[in-house]
């Protein structure tokens, strides 16, 4: 594990470093930050660099979709051991299996997007003519989500507390001196918020494959909202993105498909992996779920007996087609992220180059779903309507209706229809649930946690590091209860 911190991050910040394009922009140690992008060019540059930050194992690229899965009841392990599996047991202390990287890749991240959105601000105040806009809508947007994910690691759930130590907003290029402290979780959500409105009008509204546009910028809030409970804004969002029409559900015959293939109808957002750039082979999210022994892979996670059932309450669930038979044969191993249970990869020449999808439609139509349920007068004809399109992924099943649709009815549907994609946790925890674990299959007794856990349990949030806490002492008195 890399050994940095956030005061290290503040020195590295300021050399750009994320791919080798970034030798020909001008690192902002040499001179003024506002001339490290000097071109819309160099905007461009910096902005794939961002974006192949965020894909690393550590962040978007594996561990952050990981995270929201294993500790939310719809994974499970056969034996401990084979990787990543301290997130399913809670194995997590200061100095130890704490996933220090989320902190330093993730403020390294936020870092590079300041050092894009202060160039960008210094040429327009220079009265640059070049129209940089697009750029610093997509860093401003970066920054905003890298901060939401780290507040939901690190800090309580908005609903439970939202006064409770949340993570340091980090908004200007930093001085090596620099020991920032954990700002309170209702002031890291306003920054978020005031970035993403601040980048939204900034931001294309056409598609725009590999990059950050308006959509994903207003889905992002949709996610933000519902967290903080406010479900009237939420579902505006949610609906803004379905009413513009640029994207589309897939049909039941296009769903498994659809895993094959890059830039899909569906997706709002990809983080494009090729094989040179980003792919991780076998340490990939898609191997993680393979079966055992299939190409080496371990088999680290495979699904809960509890999902299981809920798929199963439909056998011609289209959704079963990204599943095949586990070691203990079930048909529990999810080959989304290698595009199919045939492993054909989404289209380049290696299977394990997939294309993280951040953002799909059908997140948004179960977000709306939610939040038309819950919100200040619940409209439960909508609520129902939304489901419904995503229900019919089931066609046993009888579709919803106002009469009959319930808040469980859409966590248990997007539990089905965004299995592996890093959702099912925070949905649990931002609701409240009790978060069962199948522990059946790993054969010996957990000690970390308990066999049900809610959010009062201190594990449920990281611990900052050892390593955090030794570059700034002030983070001691602030580091979470139980640790």
């Amino acid at each position: 594990m890399k050994k940095k911190s956030l005061y290290i991050i503040a020195l590295a910040s300021l050399t750009m470093f994320s791919c080798k394009d970034f030798l020909d922009v001008k690192p902002t140690n040499s001179t003024d930050s506002s001339v490290t992008i000097q071109t819309l060019a160099d905007a461009k540059v910096m902005i794939n660099g961002l974006t192949r930050k965020v894909a690393q194992s550590s962040l978007y690229g594996r561990n952050m979709l990981l995270y929201g899965d294993t500790k939310g009841g719809d994974l499970t392990i056969v034996s401990q051991g084979r990787g990543l599996d301290a997130l399913y047991v809670f194995n997590h202390s200061v100095n130890n299996n704490n996933y220090a990287d989320f902190w330093t890749d993730g403020y390294n991240a936020i870092m590079q997007a300041n050092n894009i959105i202060k160039s960008i601000d210094g040429l327009q105040a220079a009265g640059t003519e070049l129209d940089f806009n697009n750029y610093e809508g997509q860093a401003l947007t970066f920054r905003a989500l890298l901060h939401f994910d780290l507040v939901k690691l690190y800090g309580k759930t908005y609903t439970e507390d939202p006064n409770a130590h949340g993570v340091p907003v980090v908004t200007e290029l930093l001085e090596t001196s620099a020991l920032p402290l954990r700002s309170k979780v209702s002031d890291v959500y306003t920054q978020i918020i005031a970035d993403l409105e601040a980048a939204a009008p900034l931001l294309s509204k056409t598609k725009s494959n590999g990059y950050i546009n308006y959509y994903l910028n207003r889905a992002i809030l949709s996610r933000v909202y519902m967290t903080m409970g406010n479900y009237d804004k939420a579902l505006a969002m949610a609906e803004e993105i379905i009413d513009s029409k640029v994207y589309s559900l897939y049909s039941n015959s296009e769903w498994v498909s659809s895993w094959a293939n890059q830039f899909g109808k569906e997706s709002i957002f990809e983080i494009t992996i090729a094989k040179d750039q980003g792919d991780l082979g076998s340490s990939s999210l898609g191997f993680y779920y393979l079966k055992n022994k299939v190409n080496n892979a371990l088999g680290n996670f495979t699904a809960s007996d509890y999902f299981l059932e809920r798929l199963g309450q439909d056998e011609t669930d289209v959704r079963w087609g990204i599943f095949t038979d586990d070691e203990l044969e079930r048909q529990a191993s999810c080959y989304k992220y290698v595009g199919s249970v045939e492993m054909d990869g989404d289209g380049k020449d290696t299977y394990t180059a997939v294309n993280i999808k951040v953002a799909r439609l059908s997140e948004i139509y179960l977000n709306a779903a939610e939040s038309a349920l819950k919100k200040s007068s619940p409209d439960k004809t909508k609520a129902a309507t939304y489901l419904n399109e995503i229900r019919k992924r089931s066609p046993k099943l009888p579709l919803a209706t106002a009469a009959t649709v319930t808040e469980q009815m859409i966590l248990d549907e997007k539990s089905k229809e965004l299995y592996g994609e890093g959702f099912r946790y925070w949905d649990m925890i931002r609701t409240n649930k009790t978060i069962t674990f199948n522990d059946e299959h790993v054969g010996v007794s957990m000690t970390h946690r308990e066999k049900s856990i809610n959010r009062t349990f201190y594990k449920t949030i990281l611990p900052i590091p050892r390593l955090e806490l030794d570059a700034n002492p002030g983070l001691e008195e602030q580091q979470n209860p139980g640790y």
